[in-house]
């Protein structure tokens, strides 16, 4: 089993999922998050968060660079650990009319799919 997650639920996806989820909305994902953070602020408890939003983010930037940059601003270790190994160790390759290309290492970008 993958390091980062250690129960099957982990894998589940919950009523808070709003990437890859039909008709769940980047706005309706930000009026949730607003309304539990501001609710948790009136009871006086502490509110810490990252909010990402890597449709564009990681595009052009290094993955070297990103990840190093999220640890220099205090980015929880296990937290930059599953990034860097979301990001690592993937390759792509290309296919035009049944012939492929060798794989590449990604450096930059999202993957997808």
């Amino acid at each position: 089993m993958n390091k980062i997650f250690k129960n099957p639920q982990d894998f589940v996806i919950r009523s808070g999922q709003y990437g890859f989820t039909k008709g769940a909305l980047y706005l309706t994902n930000l009026t949730a998050f607003y309304g539990g953070t501001t609710s948790w602020v009136s009871e006086g408890r502490a509110v810490e968060d990252v909010y990402l939003d890597s449709r564009k983010a990681f595009d052009t930037v290094s993955h070297k660079i990103l990840t190093g940059k999220l640890k220099k601003c205090g980015l929880e270790e296990s937290s930059a650990r599953w990034i860097e190994n979301w990001l690592n160790g993937r390759a792509q390759r290309v296919v035009i009319r049944g012939t492929e290309s060798s794989g590449r290492p990604v450096t930059s970008g999202v993957p997808q799919g």
